[in-house]
């Protein structure tokens, strides 16, 4: 499988001041793992287990105090900053932080502009990516006039509209009600089919944990465990006891089991769960 990025025992550290004297800490300590083409890597942790940082390093906004990002096959540098963004999209948890046009259509066009897609192709890229968001109806509405959900979608139209090669979801859809929430999934997910998306989302939503390829879970700057979604998830204790929730299904079940009900596996889902219990119990 084609590399896509990598982590290679990474630490950042950054300066605090304490009583007069200045103190490092390590918000990642020996951060190593890869990714690869088409692949969907959910990143999960507590607040301040360190994922918002590597969401950073990934995207060049922070540079590692040891170690290596790779991106494309090439280590990530102020020399390749630029260029290895314009194969990115970036959408972070609070949409103000990017809004840079004085309308919709403009804020999801001015990265194209900058990347310099000739003009019918960019009008053709913007009213394509408000479509997938359903946003349509605001091309010339003001972005910071918008509700939250409203503005979180412009967002990421605006990174849709780079046809990226990699979609970095920093917490996008927390913002958003269930039913946008959804969308957007579905969005990244029929994206994935068509073009072969890769897609790193740093997330507390499971439902996109379970979409995800693998899982990636922090805890105090390290990197605790990876798997795929069914391997993290069964080790529920060991999550509960960082502050990590489990998959509702996943939770009913232990429940049922310590009721005395027998089940027969795992459930990710509530429809699995809804099905093991008509098929073998309710239908007797």
């Amino acid at each position: 499988m084609k590399e896509i990025a990598s982590m290679h025992h990474v630490t950042f550290s950054y300066d605090t001041e304490e009583e007069s004297s200045q103190i490092q800490i390590k918000a990642l300590d020996d951060v190593s793992f890869t990714l690869y083409e088409g692949e969907w890597l959910a990143v999960v942790g507590h607040n301040g287990s360190g994922k918002s940082t590597l969401a950073k390093l990934l995207i060049g906004l922070l540079f590692p105090s040891t170690g290596e990002v790779n991106l494309f096959l090439e280590p990530l540098s102020d020399a390749n900053l630029w260029e290895t963004r314009s194969r990115m999209g970036i959408v972070f948890q609070n949409p103000d932080n990017q809004f840079v046009g004085s309308t919709v259509q403009d804020d999801v066009a001015f990265a194209l502009e900058n990347n310099g897609v000739p003009h019918e192709m960019m009008v053709k890229r913007v009213r394509e990516a408000l479509e997938q968001v359903k946003m349509s109806g605001y091309v010339n509405h003001e972005p910071h006039h918008l509700s939250g959900g409203q503005k979180q979608r412009v967002a990421i139209a605006g990174a849709l509209a780079l046809q990226p090669e990699l979609l970095i979801l920093d917490e996008a859809t927390s913002m958003l009600d269930p039913q946008g929430r959804e969308e957007v999934i579905e969005i990244v997910k029929k994206l994935r089919g068509e073009i072969g998306l890769t897609v790193v989302s740093i997330t507390h939503d499971l439902e996109e944990v379970l979409l995800a390829d693998r899982v990636l879970v922090m805890n105090e700057g390290k990197v605790l465990m990876m798997g795929t979604p069914q391997e993290i998830f069964q080790k529920g204790k060991e999550l509960e006891s960082i502050g990590l929730d489990l998959p509702f299904a996943l939770r009913v079940s232990e429940l049922l089991r310590e009721s005395g009900v027998e089940l027969q596996g795992n459930h990710m889902t509530e429809e699995e769960l809804v099905n093991e219990l008509w098929t073998f119990h309710f239908s007797k």
